[in-house]
């Protein structure tokens, strides 16, 4: 039985209530009230600690202790094999003369339940460029605003409501080789917005020697857009699209997003969205000059790309 971890009566409540009158010398209904559970509560889980054992203030299972028609074990192994022959489950029960319901719940317990368990998992294809701007990453996150303290800050989910507030637009670019970084927020996810992005983007990596050649995004329709196309083509960049609902292709960019969410924009609690939009450049300063990138020899992502262009400083 999975319990919240404040539940009122935890393996910990039970623990102190426990100690209330074991050790402390409580009676059992004055330590039942304190616990906010009835005295017959209380009785129960004194003796059960008195019985003793190393689960003694923790659920039962709710599972029956024998059960004497349960399907046997031969019998799930008939059941395991001719699904391994891709049978269906309706035609399983047909061969073996068994119910419907009883194949299907044997088949879901068995992780089989559908036939593209059976297929083999395709192999994870892991890949890094060997020069810096030969493939950037973009992508986007949408995040809330809010313009009053919320409930990180308060501690109150009743409280710091920002009703209406809108959205901000996380915008990302990382550089495949070394995971150099350029983020801004920016109200939309649009293709003005995305195409702005990009050119600014593209100029950031030029001024540090870094010539992009290939432009990786999603299906969005902004990076689907004739302002997004002509972008590209103006910076002499090769667009690059993930596959539909294969979001790990775009894996550099998606990995950086979730390292942002942890670090900046939940990191620390901020008075109101501006102030979290303004702190994002210091940090993305840091994930790049004090950073290290455990997947690159623990060099920054600065460090990389100077290493990689063979540049001193």
């Amino acid at each position: 039985m999975n319990i919240h971890k404040n539940a009122r009566l935890t393996p910990v409540g039970r623990a102190l209530m426990i100690a209330r009158i074991e050790q402390q010398g409580w009676s059992v209904a004055r330590a039942a009230e304190a616990s906010g559970v009835s005295r017959r509560t209380a009785s129960k889980w004194l003796q059960r600690h008195r019985r003793g054992g190393e689960r003694r203030l923790h659920d039962r299972s709710s599972a029956p202790r024998r059960c004497p028609r349960r399907t046997s074990a031969g019998v799930v192994g008939q059941i395991e094999a001719l699904r391994r022959q891709r049978m269906t489950g309706p035609a399983i029960a047909r061969a073996l003369g068994l119910a419907r319901s009883t194949v299907g719940l044997i088949l879901r317990r068995l992780g089989l339940g559908r036939l593209s368990a059976l297929d083999p998992k395709a192999p994870i294809v892991r890949y890094e460029r060997a020069a810096p701007g030969e493939m950037i990453h973009l992508d986007i996150k949408k995040l809330g605003k809010f313009n009053v303290e919320g409930h990180r800050v308060t501690g109150d989910r009743r409280k710091g409501r920002s009703r209406k507030a809108g959205w901000d637009f996380l915008h990302v670019c990382v550089d495949d080789a070394s995971r150099l970084a350029y983020t801004e927020v920016l109200p939309s996810e649009g293709q003005h917005d995305a195409t702005a992005f990009l050119q600014r983007a593209i100029t950031w990596l030029a001024a540090h020697g870094v010539a992009v050649q290939r432009v990786m995004t999603d299906n969005g329709s902004a990076y689907r857009s004739q302002l997004f196309a002509q972008a590209l083509q103006a910076a002499g960049a090769k667009h690059v699209r993930t596959r539909p609902y294969t979001p790990r292709t775009n894996g550099k960019a998606e990995r950086f997003i979730q390292t942002s969410l942890r670090e900046w924009a939940y990191g620390r609690p901020y008075a109101c969205s501006d102030d979290r939009a303004k702190a994002i450049k210091p940090w993305t300063d840091s994930y790049n000059l004090a950073r290290p990138h455990s997947g690159i020899k623990g060099l920054t992502p600065w460090q990389r790309v100077n290493n990689l262009l063979g540049n001193d400083t």
